[in-house]
């Protein structure tokens, strides 16, 4: 039987029938049955081979090497990302919806959020307690709005503040003291809840506090009486429906890609030191900052606007024919086209077919809309014409800084952020049972070159 389907049916009813319980409760009904198949997974097949390293994985970032225990979601080549056994269009069916029952809006975060904690689709009741509780847990401390506030923001980066706001609460952290204090390791997983659920809660207050900061005039109006996605936009100074239904989407498909990606994986690896929640989110805050990682919907707006600003000054209409050309001369410049190929999937993917649907439901006629959508039909051809890009198809960044700049949301350096709210649910709930089921310290083996030259030499001997 697999991990999902025994932790799921440890304390299972039918959901029109289940008792309204916390998340909290909810969890603690299912360690045990976890425990108890990670101890029968190591017994019964830990001396089992799961794959082969080769030296271009070991020197080439171990792309591919299947090394980590990852339950949130499995990313599958062709087929993207699964949420706990679940797909996008199925989350969108079957998550809990803000304007109205599953399906008639876009997923809500919360929904999630119980989702990738439990494996479970939420009821609309356990939805909405969660809600409460992220609500509750979204204050911060004042001391660290005065920092957040007192930072040079027309010089530091966004993520920056970010990371140190987030750093600013830590002495909140629950686990911490709990450590401090003793705690036994079986019962690590109870302030690390709280601590990540803190965490998830005061990030969009800390980051609405950063962009009203930076590019506005700092005032912060909070609307308790929405949902997770609603508050963080009406901090953020937006009150548009349709900008709260992208929201939701933006956050339900960023949250999580499997542990490999740097955020995720930074993030596991600090929390494996039992750094506490807190500490080791800004570690994955930290890898999401850097250009290979969180930047390249930005980088997609501007190779789309340069593209608008050159056949502008030429007189000329942006076409597929125009668009070819001028892709054509980005790739002959030795640079690559953003927003097209992923490591890990060889198929369009879904996250920005998702985003797609979004876009020609909400704002069929945005000029840089179609223009995204003329770049998908003639991008995969040309990649594929070039030959040096395993998936000509476009992934998650090639839709996602086009929707936010229709709704005014124009501000490059900051679209990072909200990927870093969002990553957090993801992280933050494997991080969480990582403590639960009391795994290791991470420490794989590093070699040199002159190890792996000689070990090479010998094996084709």
């Amino acid at each position: 039987m697999s991990f999902s389907r025994i932790v799921s049916s440890a304390a299972w009813v039918p959901r029109g029938a289940r008792a309204v319980t916390t998340l909290k409760e909810t969890i603690a009904a299912q360690l045990p049955a976890k425990r108890d198949y990670i101890k029968m997974l190591q017994k019964e097949y830990g001396d089992v081979v799961l794959g082969e390293v080769t030296v271009d994985q070991c020197i080439g970032g171990a792309r591919g090497v299947k090394c980590m225990l990852w339950e949130t979601s499995l990313l599958d080549a062709n087929e993207g990302i699964r949420f706990r056994g679940h797909t996008i269009p199925d989350l969108q069916k079957t998550l809990p919806s803000f304007t109205g029952p599953a399906g008639a809006g876009e997923p809500t975060p919360e929904g999630l959020i119980w989702l990738l904690l439990t494996g479970n689709i939420p009821t609309k009741e356990e939805e909405a307690s969660l809600t409460a509780e992220l609500h509750k847990n979204g204050d911060i401390p004042p001391e660290a709005e005065a920092v957040i506030r007192g930072l040079p923001h027309k010089t530091m980066h966004p993520m920056t503040q970010l990371k140190i706001g987030l750093l600013a609460c830590q002495p909140e952290s629950k686990f911490a003291r709990a450590y401090q204090e003793g705690t036994r390791k079986t019962e690590y997983w109870d302030p690390v809840y709280d601590d990540i659920i803190s965490v998830i809660s005061k990030l969009p207050k800390i980051a609405s506090l950063v962009y009203r900061c930076t590019y506005h005039d700092g005032k912060i109006v909070e609307d308790r009486g929405s949902d997770f996605s609603g508050n963080f936009c009406r901090m953020l100074g937006y009150n548009d429906p349709s900008f709260d239904e992208l929201m939701r989407l933006y956050m339900v498909i960023h949250s999580d890609h499997e542990g490999g990606n740097a955020s995720a994986h930074a993030t596991r690896l600090c929390g494996s030191t039992l750094s506490d929640p807190y500490l080791a989110y800004v570690g994955g805050l930290s890898a999401l900052a850097g250009p290979l990682h969180g930047l390249a919907n930005q980088e997609v707006l501007r190779w789309i606007q340069e593209l608008q600003a050159k056949f502008k000054a030429e007189g000329r209409a942006v076409t597929a024919e125009t668009i070819t050309e001028f892709a054509w001369d980005t790739l002959k410049s030795g640079k690559i086209i953003p927003g097209y190929g992923h490591a890990v999937l060889r198929k369009t993917d879904p996250r920005y077919t998702c985003q797609r649907e979004f876009g020609l439901k909400h704002m069929p006629d945005d000029e840089l809309f179609k223009i995204v959508d003329t770049i998908y039909q003639v991008m995969p051809g040309i990649l594929t014409e070039h030959g040096k890009t395993k998936n000509p198809y476009p992934n998650v960044d090639s839709h996602s800084g086009v929707l936010l700049w229709h709704y005014g949301f124009t501000q490059y350096d900051y679209y990072t952020v909200l990927f870093g709210v969002s990553r957090a649910m993801g992280a933050l709930s494997q991080l969480f049972w990582d403590r639960a089921l009391g795994l290791p310290l991470e420490r794989p083996k590093s070699l040199t070159p002159e190890w792996i030259e000689n070990f090479a030499k010998n094996t084709k001997k």
